[in-house]
């Protein structure tokens, strides 16, 4: 089946209204639960085989976070697809208002490679909670996993409801020629600008999950042992390959070498004796040597050894980096992270200000009016205060980004209001009809109007 056939068929099917009933719905998020848990040997070989990534971080990163959102949709689903009264002016008296959730219909969900089973199935948990059907397009660069994502939807949902399409560029070429209701893209800022250019052909609404150098900033009143340890781990998860993962760090002038102590014993806790054997892997050989050269040049005051047999590249702590270096004018999704030191807050917030605005901002303080000043000067996509990486998993709030970074966000509620078009219905009684709006027009009228909108 080519891809235009996939597009009418599910359309038709679409068209059919046989998604739209809540039961239909949580239906199939019901099969999708069950899926998850039947085929958990095959997720964990394939992300194995992808990205050498161990069995723990694979169900805290990946599919457990795909459960957790499946748990919260299937509680709320209910109340979330009712129509919501909503209060009507006087001018339009008398009328009943409400909001109609109604689905967008045929939905494009295209995910990146490093978290490739849950940043494929978290969105399409939004699709289908909303009464879409969609079309899943998985990375070329993880083909297990997204064999395994193929094979996992095929067994549960028929294709003019849910369909994979595999492959590379020419089938994402393919895809976006395409009419859909709606995209969902999860990827880099440059594949973003082409995603969202071809969905302006058709007027298509996106959903652009992208990326940036999401900065830290650790004060001088920081625990500075907490703080390394919670860095570290947002650093070292994935291996660094998430979209906001810490990018760059700015700490104090006067904690700097207990932070670089306190990271350095971290990394120790985490891997004893160096045995990295549960770091993930770089997903390929052109990233293992793209963040090889980006530390070439650059001093490493703790870690940095590497397995190329194993593509993987032990964190490393950079210090005495140049704000204009290699290694800050990209995003690393790596795990390396380049420290630079400050004597004022404002040196940080001028330094952020100028660049595009991250998907995630960190700050470590115990000094409560420390992110105020910070949050209320500088913009970015989410923010987490004395931690990393957490505050997007939850479905209680929102995730996506701002600027260079992303528009539209997900997760929970979110994810169904994404993928969700309220209609806004009024309906007007017969039992009166008030003159003011017709012909002929006086001024006794609109003075009678001006009373009623004020």
């Amino acid at each position: 089946m080519d891809i235009s056939e996939i597009v009418a068929r599910q359309r038709e099917y679409f068209n059919s209204g046989a998604t739209r009933p809540l039961s239909f719905r949580l239906d199939a998020l019901r099969s999708l639960k069950k899926a998850l848990g039947e085929n958990g040997t095959l997720i964990g070989e394939a992300l194995m085989s992808d990205l050498r990534k161990s069995s723990f971080e694979t169900y805290i990163s990946e599919t457990g976070l795909v459960l957790e959102e499946i748990g919260h949709h299937l509680k709320r689903l209910p109340r979330w697809i009712k129509n919501k009264r909503v209060p009507t002016p006087l001018s339009q008296f008398h009328a009943k208002s409400h909001l109609a959730p109604e689905p967008y219909g045929v939905a494009l969900i295209v995910s990146p490679w490093n978290y490739p089973l849950q940043l494929c199935l978290q969105p399409l948990v939004g699709a289908i909670s909303a009464g879409n059907c969609a079309v899943i397009k998985p990375s070329a660069y993880t083909p297990a996993t997204s064999r395994a994502i193929a094979k996992l939807l095929a067994d549960v949902f028929p294709a003019e409801y849910v369909a994979v399409v595999e492959g590379g560029r020419e089938q994402n070429k393919a895809l976006l020629e395409e009419r859909f209701d709606y995209i969902f893209f999860t990827g880099s800022v440059e594949v973003g600008r082409a995603v969202m250019a071809a969905a302006a052909k058709h007027l298509t609404p996106v959903t652009l999950e992208l990326g940036g150098k999401s900065p830290v900033i650790v004060d001088e009143t920081a625990d500075i042992p907490l703080s390394a340890r919670r860095i570290a781990f947002g650093k070292v998860l994935n291996a660094g390959q998430t979209c906001v993962a810490p990018d760059y760090l700015f700490v104090h002038e006067s904690v700097k070498d207990a932070f670089i102590a306190a990271y350095a014993a971290a990394l120790h806790e985490f891997f004893p004796n160096g045995n990295m054997e549960n770091l993930t892997g770089i997903v390929n050989e052109k990233h293992f040597n793209r963040l090889l050269n980006l530390i070439r040049d650059e001093k490493i005051a703790v870690g940095g050894g590497y397995d190329a047999a194993a593509l993987r590249i032990g964190p490393a702590l950079l210090v005495d980096i140049a704000p204009d270096s290699p290694v800050m004018r990209e995003e690393i999704f790596g795990p390396l992270l380049p420290l630079m030191t400050y004597a004022r807050l404002d040196e940080c917030v001028e330094f952020i200000r100028a660049r595009p605005k991250p998907l995630a901002l960190y700050l470590f303080t115990s000094n409560r009016d420390m992110p105020e000043r910070v949050l209320g000067a500088c913009s970015s996509g989410g923010c987490c205060i004395n931690d990393t990486i957490v505050h997007l998993a939850t479905p209680h709030m929102g995730f996506g980004g701002v600027g260079e970074s992303g528009m539209g966000s997900y997760h929970g509620k979110s994810s169904f209001d994404t993928f969700t078009h309220y209609r806004n219905v009024m309906a007007r009684s017969t039992w009166i009809d008030l003159p003011l709006r017709y012909h002929p027009y006086t001024e006794r009228t609109l003075n009678t109007i001006k009373k009623l909108v004020k």
